[in-house]
């Protein structure tokens, strides 16, 4: 899946899906009545390296696109953004995702998905992976969006085989419940994930589904004996929690004006790659990815919308609650 060519060695390497995000030109209106949209990268692993590029790290995305023409489209953006398209391939007969967005401020942001019913993210196979490069990227990030069907699902855990669990090795819940035969299934493969990896990172509805605990303290905890380092659960309006075995920190969210809350996710995720990278402390990390979240959720797009350090660091919040 690589070109060998190419520099292999990546500070954050993500896997999972791409696509194209449609956003409606107007707020407040659903999508049975937009009349103009305009069209972004997306997909919520590629949002990630994007967003990991904006803040100054060498990044990739092991994805597959169809063989329509938005194939040109997602090769164009990702290296306009900053993120290399190395590990980017076409699946023969698919056609790239489509996602149309509505903006239904403060609170409300659906999305309506187009895929096939196999989609070519998924189509990522085993045997394609560069493990060396998988093996060598400073974070290695995949989504438990990838782990819906095969052949995507055994070549996730053949990635996580090729790292061995070590430091930086990422599952981000992101839980796309319409992907899914079950509820049942979705927390089985999660479950299984958690074996491989050591952060995890989830709302605390998606924690809840996978570890049956309700709170955020409790949902930490269950994360953390599954054997992973870190466990992130995001609280909405209440900010984020952060565990290690040594320590707990709750870091309050940030007040901005919420346009699209749609791509906040992906932006804290690229500031959490950041702050890994970067040996930030727990309560500094959280900070770092939490202003970094807020700020895409005062702009439109996702992809386009991620910040700079600069633009982060002039909206760090000054303090944090210890649990």
């Amino acid at each position: 899946m690589s070109r060998p060519e190419e520099d292999r060695s990546f500070d954050v390497l993500t896997m999972g899906r791409v696509g194209i995000d449609l956003y409606p030109l107007e707020e407040g209106v659903t999508l049975d009545r937009v009349e103009t949209f305009e069209r972004y990268l997306g997909g919520s692993p590629t949002n990630v390296a994007v967003a990991a590029a904006r803040l100054g790290h060498r990044a990739a995305v092991i994805t597959r696109t169809g063989t329509d023409p938005f194939k040109a489209f997602v090769h164009r953006e990702l290296r306009r953004l900053g993120v290399s398209d190395a590990f980017v391939t076409e699946a023969e007969g698919t056609h790239t995702t489509l996602a149309f967005c509505e903006i239904l401020p403060p609170d409300r942001f659906p999305l309506t998905f187009f895929r096939d019913a196999t989609p070519p993210d998924l189509l990522i196979t085993a045997d394609e992976l560069d493990l060396e490069a998988i093996d060598a990227a400073g974070i290695f990030w995949a989504t438990l969006s990838g782990l819906a069907r095969d052949p995507s699902r055994a070549a996730h855990h053949r990635a996580w085989e090729a790292r061995g669990r070590r430091a930086h090795t990422v599952l981000d819940l992101d839980l796309r419940p319409s992907f899914w035969r079950s509820p049942a299934e979705a927390r089985h493969e999660a479950r299984r994930a958690l074996e491989r990896v050591s952060v995890v990172v989830g709302t605390l509805e998606e924690c809840a589904l996978v570890v049956d605990e309700q709170t955020p303290e409790q949902a930490g905890g269950a994360l953390l004996r599954t054997g992973v380092d870190l466990a992130v659960v995001k609280l909405g309006p209440h900010g984020v929690l952060g565990m290690t075995s040594q320590e707990t920190v709750v870091v309050p969210a940030v007040r901005v004006e919420v346009l699209n809350g749609l791509g906040a996710g992906d932006g804290f995720g690229g500031a959490l790659c950041h702050g890994l990278l970067s040996g930030l402390g727990l309560e500094e990390m959280l900070r770092f990815a939490n202003a970094a979240g807020a700020i895409v959720a005062t702009r439109r797009g996702c992809s386009t919308a991620m910040p700079t350090r600069a633009e982060v660091e002039a909206l760090l919040p000054r303090s944090a609650v210890r649990a």
